[in-house]
């Protein structure tokens, strides 16, 4: 039984933790984002971009994202749960707000239209 309500807890904190995440997507603001987007635009902003640093890989393109995947994306950078080197700097330097609001602004329709 207290192994039930164990794994009960921990979805109930793991829903909630995605609620949060989605929320702030939610609450991001596409305009305040577009002023923010110096420092993704210079390689997600390219068409079939590669880096090659730390290795050779093909950048994504942000546009057409779900705002709730970019959010997360960014805090994963963020803890260091994920390793690219150039985008853990970034994102460490990245507040909640910023993170909504690129999300927001790569989550818009005209970014959506630009993707494809």
């Amino acid at each position: 039984m207290k192994i039930s309500r164990a794994i009960s807890i921990a979805a109930a904190c793991g829903l909630a933790a995605a609620a949060l995440s989605l929320s702030a997507a939610e609450a991001g603001d596409a305009a305040a984002g577009k002023g923010k987007n110096s420092m993704c635009i210079g390689c997600h902003g390219i068409g079939g971009y590669k880096t090659v640093f730390p290795e050779v890989y093909h950048v994504p393109k942000l546009g057409g994202q779900h705002a709730a995947y970019i959010v997360k994306a960014l805090q994963e950078y963020k803890a260091g749960n994920r390793s690219h080197p150039s985008m853990r700097a970034i994102a460490a330097g990245l507040s909640d707000k910023d993170m909504a609001d690129l999300a927001a602004y790569y989550a818009t329709d005209a970014m959506q239209s630009a993707a494809k």
